[in-house]
């Protein structure tokens, strides 16, 4: 289990996600930009489980951890999974 695994951990900060806002970019544009920042954050999680650096990373590892993360959820309940949705 990785560090965040734990609840209530978010891959954008209060802090980031105020910064984009004040940024001089379009809704669109700031949607992007926190989408980019979460990502980010979850490939590093990601790549971590591998233990792998984010450049190596392939699609089929991305896709592989999601169908993972997914199938915990489904057996072991959302706060087993990385991802709360």
């Amino acid at each position: 289990m990785t560090e965040f695994q734990q609840p209530g951990i978010q891959f954008l900060s209060v802090e980031e996600s105020a910064h984009v806002d004040q940024a001089l970019l379009s809704s669109s544009e700031k949607f992007l930009t926190r989408l980019t920042i979460s990502s980010l954050r979850l490939l590093q999680v990601i790549a971590q489980d591998y233990q792998v650096s984010i450049a190596e990373l392939s699609h089929q590892q991305i896709i592989q951890w999601f169908e993972k993360d997914s199938k915990i959820r489904r057996e072991q309940g959302i706060d087993a999974a990385v991802l709360k949705w």
